[in-house]
């Protein structure tokens, strides 16, 4: 499964504390409702790979804040739940023209 996404909100946005719980701010209701669409096939069941390239639009945020929110956010898209990532690969590049995450998701076998 091949996906190419926006770029993620920031993680320190992705979270807000709302009367005492920590809910999704409205920027990550909007990511994961822009991911949706991008697969229109069933999840992947089992143990997966993830390979994400990472084209931010401005050299700051860290890497891990990203897939956090990524791999949140696949999440009934791609896979059933991000416990099913038993292998990560992950690279940043700088695109400011076109900022963006492309992803590939493949079931592990034996």
């Amino acid at each position: 499964m091949r996906l190419t996404l926006p770029y993620p909100p920031l993680a320190n946005r992705y979270w807000r504390v709302w009367r005492g719980r920590a809910v999704k701010s409205p920027a990550a209701r909007d990511y994961q409702s822009s991911v949706r669409p991008a697969n229109r096939r069933k999840p992947i069941e089992g143990p997966v790979s993830v390979s994400v390239s990472v084209y931010r639009p401005w050299r700051r945020g860290d890497l891990d804040g990203a897939l956090k929110v990524l791999l949140d956010a696949l999440q009934g898209v791609a896979y059933a739940d991000d416990s099913q990532v038993v292998r990560l690969h992950a690279e940043r590049f700088e695109d400011k023209a076109n900022p963006r995450v492309e992803v590939v998701v493949e079931p592990v076998r034996g």
